[in-house]
């Protein structure tokens, strides 16, 4: 093990080109040496040495510590940290820059092995530090919690023993997060004797050993002997330990320590002392929306990459000035305040806040924001103390209990007690379970109180008389509440050979498998249903289709006749694609999202095409859109946390009357960010801009259903199998994989690439949707007596799924539409269904499903429908 211990000096923690922090205040520094009581530096510890016998050893310690007592019969003194924002309010610049400084100093130390690092903080102290630590490194991270979170998966968890509160947890969206073979960086705000880092290795090394570990952290206060354990167990583990810290030292305890402390605190008890009393202020809350960016995670409970940070970074400026939109122009000392774990986002937000107001103070008086007036230092009447400086500051609540003395040499002047707010899952060994604290809060003379929490703090109780939020209006004349979505950890993908015969490389299907579940029904039993209002169409299954000898042929032959032809749409569609939608400077590709199941071929093939002509790996994924019902909304959050939205195309295989494209549209209106247009292979209807045809021919997948499409079902979705967190359903038939030309067709279109021209779109192409396909069904459905274009399915796809699937009445069809509809005449002959034919149509055929369908129907004129 090796230690590379940083030695500051007063300005060190800090550098002022931190990734988006703010400016520093006008005559400030930012040091760790101004980080006492908001900028006077009065406190030391003195009053807890002499009183409990506790001194630090080490030249940079006060710079970045000072002392207090903890309420806790673990442990009598707390170390309190000037740089940490969790229980002195401090600059959001100097929080978040000490820990992006460390983060840089460990990519220093990983050099090349840094791009494969995962930092991992702890809960809840180290949770903000720990992710500013990874910001600095370019490193994936991961907290861990208190919070048990349901449906999360758990990667496991250790215990630190000294702690209010024991038993961390891990709760990884992605378990590759703590099975990776890079360095893992773990990261609190102080390194005491080690034995919570030791009970780390060894919980998390059993399951999963790395070559290398880094311990980063704000003090090293162990002792020669702590180091030399930790030593000994790195090479009991066969593996590679450094530490990092800003300052080093020692912590100097008497032995009877504990028995001091209580009677110290039970001393202060008894003496009754208070904090500064409360203002005359009764703030009336008002809940802030400042746009938080969809699917991003709010911390690094469940996990929070590169791509993450790179859309927070983008959002700040925007996020920062909703916020000062949301205070009075007066408000020039303002505390941001987070809750407990959640940390990051609220120093990030107070940060972009601080900037906002800044720029509106330089703009001018007339910004309609608020504005950071008199920003030099203010002299405390009374002490003659900057103590009173304006600008913003970043605290956050706290279940540790530290006693308040209001004393200039103590670092803990005031305490706010108040009930749990976040549904905890406290144990019956921590002390008070269900109490929460904030410090520091009381007699800060506050303009302005942002509280910070996610949706499930969001509780009766954090609104209830004696709550946080009661508590701080008495502290403030302006106070508000912002609420960030609770990351809720979501299904991963499904991928084959598991789920599809495709390989796991080509498609994530963002669904759940029901293969076990009984869902098909007769088709005549279906149709009834549906038509009368018994149950939707996506709540159960037509019984698959397998085609006899003769229908396979004309499968065969219809893929060697079209390939050429879909090979040039696949070219021309993808490139277009990517010449438009490909951010420059962004250093992104689309993501291809294909719309279930008809979809999901031609995302493949855009991929393949992707990666023949311009080797591109494009994500691809598959999620399922249900007329009448709407998007997977569980799938596009999926989306949004792995990916920008604004990188989603979504792909279809054709049109018919631009029902989905429609419903695709308003399904997006409630997430934006998601571009709504539609990418289809063929654009018969004339519905859509980007197409690679507007020609109604022969896509070969549209002939078979599962056996076409990877062995997956259409997809299901009923309330009984599908909850608020779950993917819509589909199954995988893996009993029909003797009849799966699923690769044959890829490989067939494949091989025809080098023939097809590449490029876009030509310039000189009409792309403006007409909508002729949607008028002529419109006609259809009158002509026929219908009255209803829902049972009007217009192409070669849709009539082909109309004899696949539905109760067919009759084929309206093109005289001209030639061998594209062999297969659907074979069907036809097959089913019984007449055949008429016209020359006045946009599409080569139309099928019409049997209208107002009983099992016992007539109307075999083609025209009666009774």
């Amino acid at each position: 093990m090796n230690d590379r211990n940083a030695h500051p000096t007063t300005d060190d923690p800090v550098t002022d080109d931190a990734p988006g922090a703010p400016a520093p205040e006008p005559g400030a520094e930012p040091g760790a040496a101004d980080a006492g009581r908001d900028g006077d530096g009065s406190w030391d510890g003195a009053w807890v040495a002499r009183r409990l016998g506790v001194t630090l050893h080490g030249g940079d310690l006060p710079a970045l510590l000072g002392l207090a007592l903890r309420e806790n019969p673990r442990r009598a003194h707390l170390l309190v940290s000037r740089v940490l924002g969790k229980h002195i309010p401090q600059r959001p610049d100097v929080v978040h820059g000490t820990g992006v400084e460390l983060g840089r100093r460990v990519r220093a130390l990983l050099g090349a092995e840094a791009d494969d690092a995962v930092v991992l903080g702890y809960a809840e102290t180290a949770t903000g530090l720990g992710h500013s630590v990874a910001d600095g490194a370019g490193a994936r991270y991961l907290h861990s919690t208190r919070r048990a979170v349901a449906g999360a998966h758990h990667a496991g968890g250790f215990e630190e023993e000294h702690s209010h509160a024991t038993s961390h947890l891990l709760l990884p969206e992605d378990p590759e997060l703590l099975t990776g073979g890079g360095p893992l960086v773990l990261v609190d705000d102080e390194l005491s004797t080690g034995r919570t880092v030791r009970n780390t290795l060894q919980a998390l090394h059993r399951t999963a050993p790395r070559s290398r570990y880094v311990v980063v952290t704000l003090c090293d206060l162990r002792s020669a002997a702590d180091a030399a354990t930790l030593e000994k167990t790195a090479a009991d583990l066969g593996t590679r330990v450094d530490v990092v810290a800003l300052g080093t030292g020692t912590v100097a305890l008497p032995p009877d320590v504990l028995a001091r402390g209580r009677a110290l605190v039970a001393a202060q008890h008894a003496a009754g002392t208070a904090g500064p009393p409360p203002g005359p202020w009764r703030a009336e809350v008002r809940r802030v929306d400042p746009g938080w960016p969809v699917g991003l995670p709010d911390g690094g409970r469940h996990g929070f990459t590169p791509a993450h940070r790179a859309r927070l970074e983008a959002a700040l400026p925007v996020l920062g000035a909703r916020l000062a939109a949301a205070l009075p122009p007066e408000a020039r000392r303002v505390l941001f305040l987070g809750t407990e774990e959640l940390m990051y986002a609220p120093l990030r937000l107070a940060g972009a806040l601080e900037a906002a107001l800044r720029a509106a103070a330089a703009a001018g008086p007339d910004t309609g924001a608020g504005t950071l007036r008199d920003a030099g230092a203010h002299a405390d009447p009374d002490t003659g103390a900057a103590s009173r400086e304006p600008g913003v500051r970043f605290s956050s609540t706290t279940r540790s209990p530290v006693l308040p003395v209001d004393d200039p040499g103590y670092a803990i002047r005031s305490r706010l007690t108040f009930p749990a707010h976040d549904l905890p899952a406290d144990g019956p060994d921590t002390a008070d379970p269900g109490v929460r604290h904030v410090h520091n809060v009381a007699g800060g003379d506050w303009d302005a109180i942002v509280l910070v929490t996610d949706a499930t703090g969001d509780t009766p109780a954090l609104h209830a008389p004696g709550g946080l939020l009661d508590l701080l209006s008495r502290h403030t004349p302006v106070l508000r509440l912002v609420v960030l979505p609770s990351r809720t950890p979501l299904p991963a993908p499904l991928r084959g050979p598991g789920f599809s015969s495709y390989r796991p490389d080509e498609v994530g299907w963002l669904l759940q498998d029901l293969s076990d579940v009984a869902l098909e029904a007769p088709t005549e039993e279906r149709e009834e249903a549906i038509q009368q209002g018994g149950a939707h169409y996506a709540e159960s299954l037509p019984v698959e289709y397998q085609p006899g000898a003769e229908y396979q042929r004309l499968f065969d032959a219809a893929l060697a006749a079209s390939a050429d032809r879909l090979a040039q749409a696949v070219a021309t569609v993808t490139d277009t694609v990517l010449a438009e939608r490909t951010r420059p400077g962004a250093g992104t590709t689309p993501v291809l999202v294909s719309l279930a199941r008809a979809g999901t071929p031609v995302g493949v093939l855009m991929r393949r095409w992707a990666a023949h002509a311009h080797g591109l790996e494009l994500p691809h994924y598959t999620l399922s859109i249900v007329r009448g019902r709407g998007i997977d909304t569980t799938a596009l959050r999926r989306l949004a946390t792995d990916h920008d939205p604004a990188d989603v195309v979504f792909v279809d295989g054709w049109t018919g009357k631009g029902a989905i494209t429609g419903e695709l549209a308003a399904a997006l209106a409630a997430f934006p960010g998601f571009d709504p247009s539609l990418v289809v292979l063929a654009d018969p209807g004339g519905c859509v801009r980007t197409f690679g045809t507007r020609e109604d021919f022969l896509i070969p997948s549209a002939c078979l259903n599962s056996t076409v499409s990877g062995l997956v079902s259409r997809t299901v979705l009923r309330d009984d199998l599908v909850g608020p967190d779950q993917f819509h359903g589909a199954k995988f038939y893996r009993e029909l994989a003797d009849a799966d030309v699923s690769g044959r067709f890829l490989d067939t279109v494949e091989q025809r690439f080098a023939t097809v021209r590449p490029g876009p779109m030509a310039a000189s192409t009409d792309r403006e949707p007409h909508r002729a396909g949607l008028a002529a069904v419109e006609r259809l459905s009158e002509e026929y007596g219908i009255h209803d274009v829902n049972l009007v399915k217009p192409g070669v796809g849709e009539t082909t799924r109309v004899l696949l699937r539905r109760v067919p009445w009759r084929i309206v069809a093109r005289r001209d539409a030639g061998d594209d509809i062999a297969h659907i005449l074979h069907l036809a002959r097959t089913r019984e269904v007449p055949v008429e034919w016209t020359d006045d149509l946009p599409y080569r055929c139309v099928g019409l499903i049997h209208p107002r369908f009983t099992r016992g129907a007539t109307g075999t004129d083609g025209r009666t429908t009774a």
